[in-house]
């Protein structure tokens, strides 16, 4: 490498922090608000958005895996092996990212529409979002092999996205939606374009300061490592016991967050009936992952990281469900729940991307091979599908309790039923992931250390 290396530090920290920052900018908004402009701007059903967004992840199961094959065998470049993809696909992501939102498709036949949204979904997703997202994921192992360095990338991976998420949760709600004369919300569909546009300009701007403050530190020579056929590559993974539990758990992880993020749209349109409100509940939610930011690095040292992420969403699991018993009419009690709950999810999600990094020195050690982008690749495919589930199930439960797209305003009975699905499907999720990584992922406090133990050694005594 050509580059002068300087040794891990602050820069690294807030380099990778931009570019989650830059990720969400597409992924968070299209989680949140891409189902809103379908049925409400497109005039879509939700039935034929769940079919869309289950039917990606079928694309996704070969795209994200070669992805993540590409970046483990391809030769590295001179900036490094996965750095290269940022400053190669950062244009591209967000140029696809803002064609899903051009508002005057409104005025199209239906099935052209639905040809529409197909192509550009699948554009962003399966291969735009897909070719950035794996290398970016994949770098962390490589910009430090030591394990407190992977947990602070990891707590200002996730400080990125809610800062990207505080951004979007606060600012879209304001822009997007109004109220017209007979009282009732209303989205305004040119907006959504125009704040595509924005969000697709900022997020080249954050990857480009990921790519310019990151560097990366630790050098796998692929050349001289014999290829494994797919089934190969499939049956080592299938043994990964901690990966194969950490996939179940981001979909259900997935799955609570997202569908909670996109049901919140319609539960504060349709049953608070105040849809910039969420504004507000949305800076709320941010503000228990940063609270607990400062703390991660010394909770995840002192408890481990599995114990303190399983009580994370033990926490959560707990407050969706006394939400969904309390029926809450009143925002500012939601929104305090709602506070203690982000607790729980914040907790475990300032730490998720070093259970990653762990899982791969995991399969190093069992099977003598690095497979950063593989690894990871699985697990981004994995949170693909926890994505679409949630999409889809948010879709097919819009149109299983009467939800209506084209109405100005919907029933008391199916205000109520979205306020159900809200919390207590969300809450469930989380407590399934509880006993997941309670029970089931086996990479506690003393393994992880291990396991860091005899890849340190193995590094010395290589050089």
């Amino acid at each position: 490498m050509s580059e002068q290396k300087r040794p891990f530090g602050l820069w690294d920290k807030i380099g990778y922090m931009f570019g989650d920052f830059g990720n969400d900018f597409s992924f968070l908004f299209a989680s949140n608000y891409l189902m809103v402009f379908y049925t409400k701007v497109l005039g879509l059903s939700g039935f034929v958005v769940g079919l869309l967004f289950m039917g990606a992840r079928v694309v996704d199961a070969f795209t994200d895996v070669t992805m993540g094959r590409i970046v483990d065998y391809m030769k590295p470049a001179e900036d490094g092996r996965f750095r290269p993809w940022l400053r190669r696909m950062c244009i591209p992501v967000a140029v696809a990212s803002t064609a899903m939102y051009l508002y005057f498709v409104r005025d199209w036949a239906y099935w052209a529409k639905i040809v529409y949204v197909v192509i550009t979904y699948l554009l962003w997703s399966s291969f735009c979002y897909t070719a950035i997202n794996i290398p970016y994921g994949s770098m962390a192992s490589v910009i430090s092999s030591h394990m407190k360095d992977r947990a602070s990338l990891s707590t200002f991976r996730s400080i990125g996205a809610s800062l990207a998420g505080l951004v979007i949760g606060v600012l879209v709600p304001l822009v997007v939606y109004d109220t017209d004369s007979a009282g009732n919300q209303i989205v305004l569909p040119a907006r959504f374009t125009l704040t595509a546009v924005v969000f697709g300009v900022l997020a080249v701007l954050c990857y480009g300061l990921c790519y310019r403050l990151c560097q990366e530190r630790v050098f796998f020579d692929k050349k001289e490592t014999k290829r494994d056929s797919i089934g190969e590559m499939l049956r080592g993974l299938g043994q990964n016991k901690p990966l194969l539990a950490l996939v179940f758990a981001a979909l259900m992880l997935l799955l609570a967050s997202m569908l909670s993020q996109t049901m919140n749209n319609y539960l504060f349109l349709d049953y608070f009936k105040n849809a910039k409100a969420m504004a507000a509940v949305n800076i709320v939610s941010m503000a228990g992952v940063f609270a607990l930011a400062p703390f991660i690095t010394k909770i995840a040292s002192e408890f481990g990281k599995k114990e303190a992420g399983a009580l994370g969403m033990l926490l959560a699991g707990i407050v969706y469900v006394l939400m969904f018993f309390l029926r809450i009419k009143s925002i500012p009690l939601f929104m305090a729940l709602l506070f203690v709950g982000t607790l729980g999810v914040g907790l475990f999600n300032l730490i998720v991307w070093a259970y990653i990094t762990d899982i791969i020195d995991y399969q190093e050690v069992k099977t003598g091979k690095r497979e950063d982008g593989t690894v990871y690749a699985v697990y981004s495919f994995a949170r693909k599908v926890g994505q679409a589930l949630a999409g889809g199930l948010g879709g097919f439960a819009l149109t299983a309790i009467g939800y209506i797209s084209d109405a100005p305003a919907q029933t008391d009975v199916v205000a109520g039923r979205i306020y159900t699905v809200a919390t207590l499907l969300p809450g469930v999720c989380y407590l399934i992931v509880f006993l997941i990584m309670q029970f089931l992922y086996p990479l506690s406090k003393r393994v992880v250390e291990e396991n860091s133990a005899i890849l340190q050694e193995k590094r010395q005594k290589s050089n």
